[in-house]
């Protein structure tokens, strides 16, 4: 039998397609099970929402489960304790492998954490302590935050002014982040509290602007305003301005968004300074330690998201102005090499 060309391109197709199917079997080996098959399921279970870290959070939850290719179900409580105690009752009924929490209330969470880790299902929580060996936490590392922030507050004021300080009590990344305002200020005794005030109420920032109002009437001699969540450091500043008091009082917060940085540039604002992580990152990162679970790997019970310093100087000197700016200009905030084994899709790969 002769071999012709039509032959000949035929084996080399029948050979190309083989080269194929073999690499495709490898790409699909390289992910280690559950995720070498379509079909995994989890589902976030979320108690704050509301404000820029949030969505940030979401998109980058969402980024990171369509790059393992996994059915992501979103169940929102809107601070309601109770129905977010009850939605992880429904992600169990629906049939998930996995669960991220993602804040809320220890007292209410920790008995619904563990009826999902009961039926099976792989756990890990974001800024909520539900008293779990068995659940990871995934933490922005909120001592650092507030630890980066107050740093600068003592560079740019000195050892010795008065303080308003915001703060809930009862919020995981909140409370953390009160441990170290408490060290900060046994550090240095000439740092005088004189008015602490917050809330959670929506929308947060205009609730909390109408306590800071009152605030800054009672005490006219506050120089820096701490308030370690950037919707706190908002409503701060609605309140600073109206008083007519940027040039006299500096904020210092947590967390960041292109509304902030906004914020934070216009002419003689008051916000002077923030930590943040990348709330996108984060949400991503939480997905990957949840991964990690599911694939019988160990991302440790503490995955610890490193924050960034931003400085109002910082962002005007290199003329970033939004999210992406910052990425790309901050590179160590474009991406945390956290919970991310060989095997794990990078949504940020270009």
């Amino acid at each position: 039998m002769s071999i012709t060309r039509r032959l000949l391109g035929k084996a080399a197709l029948g050979l190309a397609g083989a080269a194929l199917l073999m690499q495709g079997t490898a790409l699909a080996a390289d992910k280690p099970a559950p995720f070498d098959k379509p079909g995994v399921k989890i589902a976030l279970v979320r108690y704050l929402s509301t404000g820029d870290f949030f969505q940030a959070y979401l998109s980058g939850v969402e980024a990171q489960a369509k790059a393992l290719g996994v059915d992501l179900r979103v169940l929102d409580s809107r601070q309601d304790a109770a129905l977010q105690a009850d939605m992880v009752d429904q992600a169990i009924a629906l049939g998930v492998q996995g669960i991220i929490i993602q804040h809320g209330l220890t007292e209410s969470m920790k008995d619904a954490a563990q009826r999902a880790v009961d039926a099976g299902i792989k756990v890990v929580a974001f800024d909520v302590n539900v008293e779990n060996p068995k659940i990871p936490q995934i933490e922005q590392s909120d001592r650092d935050l507030a630890r980066l922030a107050l740093e600068q507050a003592v560079k740019d004021n000195g050892e010795s002014w008065k303080a308003g300080y915001v703060y809930v009590a009862g919020i995981a990344p909140l409370d953390r982040r009160n441990e170290t305002w408490v060290d900060v200020k046994k550090k240095y005794s000439g740092i005088s509290e004189v008015a602490q005030f917050g809330t959670l109420d929506n929308p947060i920032a205009n609730s909390v602007a109408n306590q800071a109002r009152s605030v800054l009437q009672a005490h006219p001699d506050i120089k820096v305003m701490f308030a370690p969540y950037d919707e706190f450091a908002k409503g701060v500043k609605i309140a600073v301005d109206e008083a007519g008091l940027n040039k006299g009082i500096k904020i210092y917060s947590a967390d960041i968004s292109t509304s902030d940085i906004a914020a934070m540039r216009e002419p003689d604002s008051a916000w002077a300074a923030t930590a943040a992580t990348n709330p996108a990152v984060v949400g991503q990162v939480s997905v990957r330690a949840l991964a990690q679970l599911l694939a019988g790997e160990d991302p440790g019970h503490n995955v610890i998201v490193p924050p960034t310093l931003i400085t109002q100087k910082e962002l005007i000197d290199k003329d970033i102005k939004n999210m992406e700016d910052l990425s790309a200009k901050l590179p160590q905030f474009a991406h945390a090499n956290v919970a991310m084994p060989a095997w794990m899709p990078n949504p940020n790969a270009k």
